[in-house]
C-alpha cells in the first residue's frame, strides 16, 4: 500500500487548486498526483471547511441542530393542538344546540 502524503503537502496542493489559476489536470500533473486524488482531496477539504460548491457555507452540525429544533417545535405544536381539541370536546359537552 502506498504511503500517504504529508498533511502539509496536501494543504499546499489544495491551496494552489483553490486559487483557480490553472486547470486541475495541470495542477495534479505538476504535483505528481492523479487528478482523481486531487478531486478527492478538494472534496474532503470542502467538507471539513464547510464550503458548498455553490458558495454557501454550512456545516452538518448546524443543519442537524436546526433539524432537531424544528422537530421539537413540531412535537410541541402537535401537543398543543391535541390539548385544544380535547378542551373543545370537554367544553362543548355542556352546550345544548337550539
Amino acid at each position: 500500500m502506498p504511503k500517504a502524503f504529508p498533511a502539509e503537502f496536501r494543504a499546499d496542493v489544495i491551496a494552489v487548486a483553490r486559487k483557480g489559476e490553472a486547470p486541475l489536470r495541470q495542477i495534479a500533473k505538476d504535483f505528481g498526483i492523479s487528478e482523481a486524488c486531487l478531486h478527492r482531496w478538494l472534496k474532503i477539504a470542502d467538507r471539513e471547511d464547510g464550503i458548498d460548491r455553490t458558495g454557501v457555507t454550512a456545516t452538518a452540525g448546524d443543519v442537524s441542530a436546526e433539524l432537531r429544533e424544528a422537530r421539537k417545535r413540531i412535537k410541541l405544536l402537535e401537543q398543543e393542538a391535541e390539548i385544544m381539541r380535547r378542551a373543545v370536546g370537554y367544553l362543548s359537552r355542556d352546550v345544548n344546540p337550539k
